[in-house]
């Protein structure tokens, strides 16, 4: 799916992405409990992962995909950048949450300039903000057939504000922001760069104040879009329920600590959160259903930290009724052993998926 058209910068189709042999954008993806970088080249027959890397950031720096304390962002990333000793400045990032809408919307066939005029002068019956305060983008679908003239259009705003503020952040950082687009069409462009599109898939992205689904039919995004559920909710009610520091919270949600006589306790926790995450993914699923009667899913493709709850692949296997996978964004991906660690490859991938993305998206400056 095609990015943001910020101001003077002209983002282009994902499909565009040959282009200068390695000139891609670092993949920056800002989440509320941590950052997330990756760094690939283009060789020309596919990708090569040069570096990546995560910082966790102090609670309540980022929420909902808003930015609370850019000074600490800046840092954390500029840190980061040092760290992992990237030199290149031209980022990717998303965005995610109440300040953006993704809606599709199917209209009769126009010409390009004919619909580049409609959408903007229109958009506002689809939007509900008021248009001078967002960001406006759309991608052509071209679903039309023989015999029917219409085709759908996936139209994208994003708040000013927030995009704005992301702008300013990062320039205080020392970098440049080249693409921002929307957590679930990353989820989109690195499975199709390590997975087959025969077969429709819902791509489901559980980070920690968020998930993020992407339903994936015949190759084109059908139904987009994020719920503000994540696997901090858990962190915190098992922090409330025993009484703990985050840290020690965090890491019985993971096994990192054993359960002992907490075991029943925390199953009631897990039972009744993942209940909610997996009602929000079967109201996905059955509006896809309702709308591609006669379609089916072929399965589930998971990541993001929420990937770290034992049991919830099987969980959300049994609840759908669907196929249920860890989605690993470097099946496909060139890597060096001898620079990054396999197993720390292994460990971190479900986590690294949006920022996987994000840096399949070639530079436009």
């Amino acid at each position: 799916m095609g990015g943001f058209s910020l101001p003077k910068i002209k983002i282009p189709s994902p499909k565009q992405r040959a282009g200068k042999k390695g000139q891609l954008c670092i993949g920056l993806d800002i989440g509320s409990h941590a950052i997330k970088i990756c760094q690939m080249a283009d060789t020309g027959k596919g990708y090569r992962l040069l570096s990546l890397g995560s910082a966790v950031l102090p609670p309540g720096a980022v929420e909902e995909g808003t930015l609370q304390d850019p000074e600490v962002v800046a840092r954390t990333i500029a840190a980061l950048i040092k760290n992992l000793k990237i030199k290149d400045k031209r980022v990717a990032i998303s965005v995610s949450g109440y300040s953006v809408i993704v809606k599709k919307i199917n209209l009769s066939v126009m010409d390009d300039q004919e619909l580049d005029n409609y959408i903007h002068s229109e958009a506002g019956q689809y939007i509900p903000f008021d248009l001078e305060d967002v960001y406006l983008d759309y991608q052509n679908l071209k679903t039309q057939t023989p015999g029917n003239d219409r085709t759908d259009v996936m139209l994208v705003a994003a708040k000013k504000e927030v995009v704005d503020g992301f702008l300013t952040m990062l320039a205080s950082a020392g970098l440049r922001i080249e693409v921002v687009d929307v957590d679930g069409f990353a989820l989109e462009n690195i499975y199709e760069a390590n997975y087959s599109l025969s077969e429709n898939v819902a791509l489901v992205d559980i980070g920690a104040s968020k998930m993020s689904i992407n339903i994936i039919s015949r190759g084109v995004s059908v139904l987009a879009r994020d719920v503000v559920v994540g696997s901090r909710q858990l962190t915190e009610q098992i922090q409330h329920r025993f009484g703990l520091e985050f840290e020690e919270a965090e890491a019985l949600k993971i096994g990192r600590l054993p359960a002992e006589e907490k075991h029943q306790e925390l199953e009631q926790i897990f039972t009744t959160t993942c209940t909610q995450w997996a009602l929000e993914l079967k109201k996905a699923i059955d509006l896809f259903y309702s709308n591609h009667p006669g379609a089916t899913l072929g399965k589930i493709a998971l990541s993001g930290g929420g990937t770290r709850v034992k049991g919830l692949e099987r969980f959300f296997s049994e609840e759908t009724g669907i196929t249920v996978e860890i989605f690993n964004p470097f099946a496909k991906i060139a890597t060096d052993p001898g620079k990054i660690d396999t197993m720390y490859l292994r460990y971190v991938a479900p986590e690294m998926v949006i920022a996987t993305g994000l840096a399949t998206r070639p530079t436009v400056l």
